[in-house]
């Protein structure tokens, strides 16, 4: 039937349908922001970086007219991003599932750009006592055996991946009240392990940020070499802005771009939000101690 024969009534409610619909489906695709007024469009997907602002430093200190359209997404859902062909590069921290990726030749050019740590951050009475453990599948062990409550992100990213090879390493499958299935991201994680009081895997930069607004957490484990945490950047081989893409991984790597990793959020937090590449310590080994129980 023509939309004009039916009732006033139902067409309005038809036409707020379609048009509710059609707007649905294009912020599905729409990307978080863009970065720049002039030139061609790279489309970027990543997490952090982005909500923290170091992929707008990384674009405006790119010497040539550029546009980045950031979509925000984990690591687990900008590989599929990269996959699907959406966006034509990708920063993420999944070692083992970058390297299918390259391995099954959807992505390319695994490029090392920097990296941050994970704290193991907690409720400032520490329950479970992780105060005293020399490795975190100890520590991730005493909160399973405690009952002590942990938010996780639940969201396939690469924090939660990271927490799932810990968990696996502690030889733990964790479950029950304790343990909170949240799916956010990692600010608002932070934010619902605030408060709950509960433990929380944190990346150090979103930490560094939010820190003084987290008045029940406080780092309770760093510095085990399964918490080294390093970013590598991925281009789509077959996109149609594969050679920009190229060229923005190369000035991520660069000189200009390293600069900007190593001195992003320096001014204001005293201290940069991350290392440059060649300040990520000792990756190789790194990535042998996250991976070896798989992603």
């Amino acid at each position: 039937m023509p939309l004009r024969c039916l009732h006033p009534c139902i067409l309005a409610l038809a036409l707020a349908l379609m048009f509710a619909w059609s707007a649905s489906c294009a912020d599905e695709t729409a990307p978080t922001s863009i970065y720049g007024e002039k030139g061609p469009i790279l489309r970027l997907a990543t997490g952090s970086p982005g909500e923290l602002g170091l992929v707008e430093a990384l674009a405006r200190a790119y010497p040539g007219p550029l546009r980045v359209a950031w979509y925000k997404a984990g690591s687990g859902a900008a590989l599929d991003m990269l996959r699907a062909g959406e966006v034509d590069l990708v920063i993420v921290h999944a070692p083992a599932a970058e390297r299918h990726a390259v391995e099954a030749g959807w992505a390319a050019s695994r490029t090392l750009v920097g990296g941050n740590r994970y704290y193991l951050v907690g409720p400032s009475d520490d329950p479970a006592g992780l105060d005293r453990m020399d490795q975190v599948t100890e520590a991730f062990r005493r909160i399973a055996a405690s009952r002590s409550a942990f938010v996780s992100r639940a969201d396939d990213s690469g924090t939660h991946r990271r927490e799932l090879q810990i968990w696996r390493a502690a030889g733990v499958e964790p479950g029950g009240p304790w343990y909170r299935e949240s799916g956010l991201f990692m600010s608002a994680g932070l934010r619902r392990a605030n408060e709950l009081g509960a433990y929380f895997l944190t990346d150090s930069s979103t930490w560094l940020t939010l820190e003084e607004e987290l008045d029940r957490l406080r780092v309770l484990f760093d510095g085990d070499p399964r918490l080294v945490n390093a970013y590598h950047a991925l281009i789509a081989p077959r996109s149609p802005a594969v050679d920009l893409a190229r060229d923005f991984v190369g000035h991520l790597a660069g000189p200009a771009g390293q600069a900007v990793m190593s001195d992003h959020g320096r001014g204001r937090h005293g201290e940069s939000l991350y290392m440059a590449a060649a300040a990520v310590p000792d990756t190789h080994a790194a990535e042998r101690n996250t991976t070896e129980d798989g992603e």
